[in-house]
């Protein structure tokens, strides 16, 4: 369904919406990911109905099953870049590269020394050390082929 370079940023995103870190993405999860992006008045019937579309608890396999449910004829980039945009403080389109790999290291699913290599060798940080997600996310949604 995914190659690797796809399940890894779709990892990379459940890191970011495990906001208590346990594993699993729950309603709190996913109330406090909303409360990052700016929207506070999350109801709980709509924050039920989310967590329900899953078939069990929400882990990493889980979440991707799901998201390539939910690829199929839908386009959820701009999903992956609110979720990107928690570390854009700026609102430049870019974050650091080593906040990145940090919190991939050491929360949730973390990722190994080798899995952040392959990652960055797939989609390095530019001299700065910057990782422009804007553009990954159209990787992640769209494949790496330019029109």
């Amino acid at each position: 369904m995914f190659d690797q370079s796809q399940i890894q940023e779709f990892k990379e995103a459940f890191t970011i919406m495990d906001q208590n870190r346990d594993g699993f993405i729950d309603k709190e999860d996913l109330r406090d990911t909303f409360a990052a992006l700016g929207r506070i008045n999350v109801k709980n019937e709509e924050l039920e109905a989310m967590v329900k579309e899953a078939p069990g608890p929400i882990n990493f396999t889980v979440f991707l099953t799901m998201f390539g449910e939910k690829l199929k004829g839908t386009d959820p980039e701009e999903t992956i870049l609110h979720a990107f945009k928690v570390f854009d403080t700026e609102g430049k389109g870019f974050v650091k590269a080593d906040v990145i790999k940090e919190k991939l290291m050491t929360q949730a699913d973390r990722f190994s020394e080798e899995e952040i290599k392959q990652m960055f060798a797939a989609f390095p940080p530019d001299v700065c050390g910057n990782l422009d997600y804007r553009n990954l996310c159209y990787i992640i949604t769209h494949g790496e082929g330019k029109d």
